[in-house]
């Protein structure tokens, strides 16, 4: 982990699994998977340091971690990418079919657009690359764990350019998504969201509160049947709500 890399991009709150804004009742449980022990050592000393974050198990590859989640029920399952056994984006799936409420992280040291991809259609909230900070890893667990999804700044480009290239190339009207009744409100909202503002950005820019913007935010999930702004993101760009470049 690098002590001063870029910043993760907040792209995303998904539906929240408490109250907005209200105080956590007990600290995020999380599970580390990665199959290097001694990296592994590493996160889960950085985050033994913080009194809000509680390190329930640690795993070595994908199936490990299948089997100890049920069990252990993590809040954030912090995994790396390719693993023996069973690498990480298989193994979230499998995991959310025991702990539905589990937000997937992917640290890795992989840059590869399709690994990115395949992350996110498996239900990952989160795609930072190893080289993440030693003070960034808990802020960036504390947001995903409250339904915001971090993205690595150079792999955010890349998500954003690619679908807006792909939206380019499919010119048949089957390739835009049909667009769901959204309120005039909910679209502005959505359109300042793929431009990777947060909720309290949004609602300066609207001059309505940050709570509102939350209770938008939900409403235009439903409705787009996504499950994380990261996700909305992308329709907004495929629908050409936004341009991405």
């Amino acid at each position: 982990m690098s002590p001063h890399p870029p910043s993760p991009v907040a792209l995303t709150p998904a539906v929240e699994d408490h109250p907005p804004g209200a105080p956590r009742t007990r600290p995020i449980r999380v599970m580390v998977v990665d199959d290097h022990a001694f990296f592994r050592r590493g996160l889960v000393s950085v985050l033994d340091e913080e009194a809000d974050i509680n390190v329930v198990s640690e795993a070595g590859d994908g199936e490990e971690a299948v089997r100890l989640a049920a069990d252990l029920r993590p809040d954030v399952v912090l995994m790396d990418v390719w693993m023996p056994h069973s690498n990480g984006i298989d193994a979230c799936p499998r995991i959310r079919e025991a702990v539905p409420h589990a937000k997937f992280v992917m640290l890795t040291m992989s840059d590869e657009e399709s690994d990115l991809f395949d992350a996110l259609k498996a239900g990952a909230t989160g795609y930072l690359l190893k080289e993440i900070s030693v003070t960034e890893l808990p802020r960036a667990v504390r947001a995903i764990a409250d339904g915001q999804s971090f993205i690595n700044p150079a792999m955010a480009t890349k998500l954003i350019g690619e679908f807006a290239e792909l939206a380019k190339q499919e010119s048949a009207p089957p390739s835009r998504p049909s667009i769901p009744e959204l309120t005039r409100r909910e679209t502005e909202v959505l359109k300042l969201l793929a431009r990777s503002l947060n909720n309290r950005e949004i609602g300066e820019r609207l001059f309505i509160t940050e709570n509102t913007v939350k209770n938008h935010v939900r409403k235009i999930l439903e409705k787009l049947q996504v499950h994380s702004r990261t996700e909305a993101a992308i329709y907004a760009v495929r629908a050409e709500y936004v341009s991405g470049r």
